[in-house]
Formats: C-alpha cells, sequence, structure tokens
C-alpha cells in the first residue's frame, strides 16, 4: 500500500497523524541542530574556575566564549564587576534560563507523542461504529470479505498513531537526556567558579529587583 492509499483509505485522522510526524520532526531537528551548535569551554579554563574569580583578567578570559556555560560564567562575572553580593542567586537564575531555552519544543513534542496513539485509536473506533452502522442496516447479511475490508481499514489509524508516537517518545527522551546532561554542567561550572566565594540567603518574599547585568541574558 503506497502512502497516497494510505491517507485515503485512514481519513481525516490519518492526515492529522501526518501533520503530528511533519511537525514531531521539525522540532527534533532544529533542537538537535541546536544543541550539536552550542559550544563546551575549555577543559583547560574549567580546571581553574575555582580561581577565576580572583583574577583581573576574568572577564577577559570569557568574554569570547560562546554557548550556555560560557553565558552563566559571564552573568556570574558580570555581577561581581557590578558589586552584587549573592551571586548564588545570579547562577541559578542565568541556569535556568538557559535550560528554558534548551528545553524550547520538548513539551510540544512530549505532546504530540503522547496523544498520537490515543488519536489512532479514536480514528479505529469511529471506523468500526461506521462498520457495525452498515451491517445494521443491511440487517445482518453483510459478505465477511467486505466487513474485513472494512475493519482492517479502521485500524490502519491505530498502526500509523504508534508508527508516529514511538519514534517520537524515543527522540524526544534522547533530546531530554542531551538537556539534561547541558544543565549538570551548567550548574557543574557555576559551583566550581563560586565555591569559593559565600553565598547570602535570598529573601524569600521579596521580588527580583532588574540589575544592569540581566540585560546579557535577555531573549535567551
Amino acid at each position: 500500500m503506497s502512502i497516497i492509499e494510505l491517507l485515503q483509505k485512514g481519513g481525516p485522522v490519518v492526515w492529522v497523524l501526518a501533520g503530528y510526524s511533519s511537525i514531531g520532526l521539525a522540532i527534533v531537528l532544529e533542537r538537535y541542530l541546536l544543541l550539536l551548535r552550542q559550544r563546551r569551554l575549555p577543559e583547560a579554563l574549567v580546571q581553574r574556575l575555582n580561581r577565576l574569580l580572583e583574577r583581573t583578567d576574568a572577564w577577559d578570559q570569557v568574554a569570547t566564549l560562546q554557548g550556555p556555560e560560557a553565558r552563566v560564567l559571564q552573568a556570574i562575572i558580570e555581577a561581581d564587576r557590578q558589586g552584587v553580593s549573592d551571586l548564588h542567586h545570579v547562577a541559578m537564575r542565568v541556569c535556568a534560563q538557559q535550560r528554558q531555552h534548551l528545553d524550547c519544543g520538548l513539551p510540544t513534542l512530549a505532546i504530540l507523542g503522547s496523544t498520537a496513539p490515543l488519536l489512532g485509536l479514536l480514528g479505529t473506533i469511529t471506523g468500526m461504529i461506521k462498520a457495525f452502522m452498515v451491517i445494521e442496516s443491511a440487517g445482518g447479511k453483510v459478505d465477511a470479505q467486505a466487513l474485513a475490508g472494512g475493519i482492517w481499514e479502521a485500524m490502519i489509524t491505530t498502526g500509523v498513531g504508534l508508527a508516529v508516537a514511538i519514534p517520537l517518545v524515543i527522540l524526544l527522551h534522547f533530546l531530554e537526556g542531551s538537556v539534561a546532561r547541558r544543565g549538570w554542567s551548567m550548574q557543574r561550572c557555576a559551583a566550581l567558579l563560586l565555591e569559593r566565594r559565600s553565598s547570602g540567603t535570598p529573601q524569600q518574599n521579596e521580588p527580583p529587583h532588574p540589575l544592569q547585568w540581566e540585560s546579557m541574558t535577555d531573549g535567551l
């Protein structure tokens, strides 16, 4: 059976599932290419992060670096230059911003992967209802071959739903694992940078005040 015949026999539900597949693959490719472009810190710099804030040329060493870990370090160092005392709070906030940027699109992919089998089952149920309505209208005198043909056509949507959902769920877990590893890497770099600095206790009910250094992460 060709793809055109599959779409014709499956009805509107298969067309919707085809849209699911196109959107899901577009998100996967976009997120995968984004993760490939996210550069990591040089290992030589990582090894001396615990003393970087003590150096007068700390900003010069990270100013030209790219990647989420680099943006976290840049924000912390800039906040330190601005006289911010609670650098741990700065690190947590910027790490959360970078993680949100990497997570973008993954919730949509999760929705597509989880609802595709249910949509396929819905198409099968509606197709079976139509088949049994034909049987009832014919008074039960229906050719077995024609009935079997109607049933397998109705079950096409379940097969297509599973065929769409399984790859999307596998790719989603792959992307979530990659994002989680970058999240741990950002936290590790921030911890290494701040391990020689004490942290004040943030106020629980005090609204955050915008600072000059926060403009570095706007739009991410």
